[in-house]
């Protein structure tokens, strides 16, 4: 890799007066945020939007709750638009977890009680699909995909587990832990051959890519607007379609239980659903001012960019090329870096690492583990510049070296996974 390379990058977004992108958000500028994939950030117009709904609804309840289906009955027409989905397979949920959940519980056993997953799903889904094999005195079957795997090898490893037993298949769009995308698309065209289930969790999806629900239509799709598209949290849909759809309730009876699929789940008691109506706010903030198609470019390039400079300078150090890690089906804005030996190889550690840099380092960053290998993944959004990453590199160098001489300090010990003084 040249020097060329490592060093370009893209030029930062700025509002429309001039001042940086950043300046739209309220995050703490003493922090470098480099992990927008985990929680998200919310920009200041729709914390201020919320606010004056939830002020609203402070005001006067007995007005707020009555009138809140219809509210939420138009917001859920923007996210659709947004999304692209027909706003009568529209659900809204508090977060992609919670839609699984929805799923989950409504279905029922109609052959052997098998489900099918992936290595790369998210952990609390994956313990969703267990828990309902279970219920059904079934088992979960686990395709294994390579990190490198192409569109044609990931379909290959999760068909190959589909059998006459499957009742249903759970795939992620886009991996959390591994930064990828997997070929939903052509996995839903041969469980609908099949007849069987597919629930998409399209979690990372919003915002990162431009239409989610394009193509070979899913049984259903759960998708979060707090992480790219920057909504208030607690804000996440649930698209279902097909025969299925009208099995879906949510996990809280309340008085909209009578009403048809998608409105009941609009009915939730004194459920705060500022979040939704507020959500439309965040995405017109980045869409008129940069436009999505220019806000995801730039978060690529970006990420791109962030992950040649510090995988560079862990190269040494990694035994890699210097370059982010090969995941087949890249996705925008998000990059995996390789750690060194003995960090971050188990979800336990990773997450001890990542407390102890936001701790030390001023960093807000995920680490992720896979196959008990350990990974910086970095997520970037429009607030994020180039510097964020170049000011990592020289204190990340330190502390892996430092991290990679103590791992290796115990003569003929497996290199110890745990940083030091990690907790």
């Amino acid at each position: 890799m040249s020097e060329t390379e490592v060093t370009t990058a893209p030029r930062p977004l700025l509002l429309a007066d001039g001042r940086p992108a950043a300046d739209a958000w309220s995050l703490d500028p003493a922090l470098r945020h480099l992990n927008h994939g985990s929680f998200g950030a919310v920009p200041r117009v729709a914390q201020e939007r919320q606010q004056l709904l939830r002020a609203e609804m402070e005001s006067a309840p007995v007005v707020w709750f009555p009138a809140l289906p219809r509210r939420l009955a138009a917001a859920r027409a923007d996210l659709a638009a947004f999304l692209g989905a027909d706003v009568d397979d529209l659900a809204l949920v508090p977060n992609a977890s919670a839609g699984a959940s929805v799923v989950f519980a409504a279905l029922e056993r109609r052959r052997g009680g098998e489900i099918v997953v992936t290595d790369h799903g998210y952990g609390a889904v994956t313990m969703g699909a267990e828990c309902l094999a279970r219920r059904w005195g079934g088992r979960v079957r686990t395709a294994r995909v390579p990190p490198a795997a192409d569109a044609d090898r990931a379909c290959a490893a999760v068909t190959a587990e589909l059998s006459e037993a499957t009742d249903l298949v759970v795939v992620d769009q886009i991996t959390s832990a591994t930064a990828r995308r997997l070929p939903v698309e052509r996995i839903a065209a041969e469980t609908r051959r099949r007849g069987v289930p597919l629930l998409v969790d399209g979690a990372h999806a919003p915002g990162l890519i431009a239409a989610p629900l394009a193509g070979e239509p899913y049984d259903f799709w759960v998708g979060n607007l707090h992480k790219w598209g920057c909504a208030p949290r607690g804000t996440a849909a649930l698209v279902a379609r097909g025969p299925l759809r009208d099995t879906l309730y949510p996990l809280i009876d309340s008085w909209g239980a009578g009403d048809p699929y998608p409105d009941r789940f609009d009915q939730q008691g004194t459920q705060d659903a500022t979040g939704h109506l507020a959500a439309a706010t965040a995405l017109d903030l980045i869409g008129s001012t940069w436009g999505w198609p220019t806000a995801r470019r730039y978060m690529d390039d970006l990420a791109d960019h962030g992950a040649r400079v510090i995988a560079a300078a862990l190269a040494d150090l990694t035994g890699t090329d210097g370059g982010p890690v090969d995941v087949g089906m890249p996705v925008p804005g998000m990059r995996l870096v390789r750690l060194p030996e003995g960090l971050a190889g188990t979800r336990v550690e990773a997450d001890a690492l990542r407390d102890r840099t936001a701790r030390e380092m001023g960093v807000e960053a995920a680490f992720t583990s896979f196959a008990g290998l350990g990974y910086l993944r970095l997520s970037a959004h429009v607030y994020n510049t180039a510097e964020d990453y170049e000011h990592c590199v020289p204190v990340l160098r330190d502390w892996a070296h430092r991290a990679r001489t103590a791992a290796g300090a115990g003569a003929g010990a497996r290199p110890a996974v745990r940083p030091p003084d990690a907790g």
